[in-house]
């Protein structure tokens, strides 16, 4: 684990034409899923760029909830970090096996030729994990199968798209192909101020439950990057109860009091642990319960998590969150 602050190791703007890789860092391809994956592979060659879907995808090569051996994960992975003709890494879904191989980053491979990693879900934790130990600036963003192939229409020009996944599309080019302050991110549905205010730092997150997970490990984030971060985190198919626990974890260990300000992303499935009308809060009393009277701007509702699509979200990039206006934006490029 680094002992002192880690400086952010941008990759390379990706250009017309450069080989994406998607990648499975997690869940294995249900055979059902195969449409979906074309789709989302469709998007991202619609985008400009060339694709390569790996062994471990293409094959459905499969280890009881896994796309391969925790070994075999790993290998894939780390010669996708090593290929320099690959200049990026989508991670095709999420799942529950990257805890199972993050002790088998090749991180001198990334440092060499930083590249932008993609995902969300259970990848934010290999994402987390990279940023923590090299400075690398991946992406929580759309996966390919799980995330692009389910909106393609909407997304990719087709007669589905409207102006919100118009702005949308041209958000993740400007994330990833060019080499100045993204902006404003768009809002796709009406975003919410739980607590008034406003606060700059840079980005990190995830999916809520992972980041808690990767704080027990080698590579947890370290306590410098939460200094004056916004925190952006989401949840899924958890109990409020589950929620309500985490983020006083994040409280024990100081996170709480170190970050400028959180973003709350649209949650999915996350709800009570009793039946119907037994009083249980909302997710809105949850969260400011436990942040107490810290004078946080809370922006909630935006739009990244499981219910997609995914606002795509550079780690260690500043940003500024204006819960009182109910914006979100990227003040500092995520790529060189």
């Amino acid at each position: 684990m680094p002992t002192e602050p880690t400086a952010l190791l941008h990759p390379r703007a990706l250009r017309p034409g450069d080989l994406v890789a998607v990648a499975a860092p997690s869940g294995p391809l249900d055979e059902a899923d195969r449409p979906l994956l074309a789709r989302g592979t469709a998007v991202l060659e619609e985008l400009g760029f060339r694709v390569r879907v790996c062994p471990s995808v293409a094959e459905g090569r499969r280890h009881w909830w896994a796309a391969g051996r925790p070994a075999e994960q790993a290998a894939e992975f780390n010669a996708l970090l090593r290929d320099p003709e690959v200049r990026a890494i989508v991670a095709h879904t999420g799942g529950q096996a990257v805890t199972g191989w993050l002790d088998q980053l090749d991180l001198d491979a990334v440092r060499a030729d930083p590249k932008p990693v993609l995902g969300c879900s259970d990848v934010s934790q290999l994402l987390l994990a990279l940023h923590a130990r090299t400075g690398l600036v991946g992406v929580h963003a759309d996966m390919a199968t799980y995330g692009f192939g389910e909106w393609s229409g909407r997304f990719a020009g087709g007669p589905e798209e409207d102006g919100a996944h118009r702005a949308l599309r041209e958000a993740y080019l400007r994330v990833l192909t060019v080499p100045a302050p993204p902006g404003p991110l768009p809002a796709l549905s009406p975003w919410q101020c739980w607590r008034a205010g406003r606060a700059r730092g840079p980005l990190v997150g995830g999916l809520l439950n992972r980041l808690v997970a990767l704080q027990a490990t080698p590579y947890a984030v370290p306590a410098w990057s939460f200094d004056g971060a916004v925190l952006f985190w989401e949840e899924v198919d958890r109990p409020l109860s589950a929620v309500w626990k985490d983020l006083h974890v994040l409280r024990l260990s100081g996170v709480l009091d170190r970050i400028a300000a959180m973003v709350v992303g649209t949650p999915h499935r996350v709800g009570s642990d009793g039946p119907a009308g037994a009083g249980e809060p909302s997710l809105r009393e949850v969260v400011l319960d436990v942040l107490g009277d810290r004078p946080l701007p809370v922006l909630a509702g935006v739009d990244f998590g499981h219910a997609g699509p995914n606002l795509p979200l550079p780690l260690g990039v500043r940003a500024e969150a204006d819960a009182t206006a109910r914006t979100l934006t990227l003040l500092t490029p995520a790529v060189s």
